[in-house]
């Protein structure tokens, strides 16, 4: 099992001369951010799935998820340690209806906007979903190696002592793996999501409890992007710091 990636030093990749920690999201605008909706493309949003709204006292992003569409930083990134909150709203749109709310938050994004259903980069998935927060997607071709127990013939749940199998779209093992443990929080309360990347490996962190430890993927930095997906959702106090090594209480 290749792990060593995980106690690498290696460098952040962002603006020149970043700060140690910064804020991906200002509180007031957009600013730093592209917007690509399916239907109108690039940094056209008629129907503002994309916006800063007052919430409970702050100011927060709002994901309408009107359309499938996607906000992904301007500029890339790897080796951090990345820090969001989300919460979901009550609104909830076709073809999605009868469906578990749904976003996710996208890493490694890379290549053209759209390369996804027309609506996302080519990426790795921390879905951000009912029930599923913490599960792994590979979008359009990205992969993972990750430690599962198998559950039937087409489910598999991550167990750090499983072994060690590759997903990927069209490969034999699909592209989705199941987190374990669930420690979101319920419909309607905050959530912290914590993302940690290291050279070829990553962390899934929900609440801070450890969900899924990931190995070897294909692309090692990217762009970070917000998924709209037919379900209204806030995010706030997006937050990124460099790394050069995973912390002592999660090897």
């Amino acid at each position: 099992m290749k792990k060593i990636a995980l106690l690498a030093a290696v460098a952040f990749y962002s603006c020149t001369n970043s700060p140690e920690k910064i804020s991906l999201f200002n509180g007031k605008d957009l600013t730093g951010w592209d917007t690509y909706i399916k239907a109108t493309g690039l940094n056209n949003d008629p129907d503002s799935v994309y916006s800063v709204v007052e919430l409970e006292g702050e100011r927060v992003m709002k994901i309408s998820g009107e359309h499938f569409a996607g906000i992904s930083t301007v500029d890339e990134y790897s080796n951090y340690h990345l820090v969001l909150q989300f919460k979901w709203g009550e609104a909830k749109y076709a073809p999605k209806l009868n469906d578990k709310r749904d976003s996710g938050l996208l890493y490694h994004a890379v290549g053209e906007q759209g390369g996804d259903g027309g609506a996302w980069m080519i990426s790795q998935e921390f879905q951000i979903q009912e029930g599923d927060c913490g599960d792994y997607w590979g979008v359009a071709g990205a992969s993972f190696d990750i430690p599962v127990i198998k559950k039937d013939s087409t489910h598999f749940v991550y167990d750090p002592k499983g072994e060690l199998m590759t997903f990927v779209d069209k490969g034999p093992n699909d592209r989705h793996a199941i987190k374990f443990p669930d420690a979101e929080n319920p419909t309607g309360q905050w959530n912290t999501v914590e993302l940690y990347c290291l050279g070829d490996s990553a962390i899934h962190v929900m609440n801070g409890v450890v969900v899924m430890r990931l190995y070897n993927s294909n692309y090692t930095k990217g762009k970070i992007q917000l998924q709209s997906e037919g379900a209204e959702v806030y995010y706030r106090k997006l937050e990124i710091e460099r790394i050069a090594a995973i912390p002592e209480g999660l090897k």
